[in-house]
């Protein structure tokens, strides 16, 4: 019965202990801070490679935290009406959409650039 293992969460840390009496944990080494959108230069891609032979469009380049980025891809595969994820700094987008991507980032203020094919 006491065999369970505690699952770690991912704001756990590996510190223990310290014997510093005005030592205080930081724990925002995650979280950078995102740039506004006339500041960011976004690159935008289509692949095919190693996803079964279907087509994908990533937007790449983006400067800030994950939150912020999963709420872009929202708002673009939203608009475009498509599936798709946002992690590790990519915005990954089901299906040949670059240009409407690219117009979309646009208009709401963002540098955008074909990379590419």
């Amino acid at each position: 019965m006491g065999n369970k293992k505690k699952k770690k969460n991912k704001g756990d840390s590996n510190i223990v202990y310290s014997t510093n009496p005005n030592y205080t944990y930081d724990n925002n080494e995650d979280q950078a801070e995102t740039l506004p959108p006339q500041q960011q230069d976004l690159f935008v891609k289509r692949e095919k490679k190693g996803r079964g032979g279907k087509e994908v469009s990533i937007v790449s380049g983006f400067v800030g935290n994950d939150d912020d980025l999963k709420d872009l891809g929202k708002e673009l595969k939203k608009s475009l009406g498509v599936g798709g994820s946002a992690k590790d700094g990519e915005i990954v987008i089901q299906g040949e959409h670059r240009d409407k991507i690219m117009e979309l980032l646009i208009k709401k203020g963002y540098r955008a650039k074909k990379s590419g094919e």
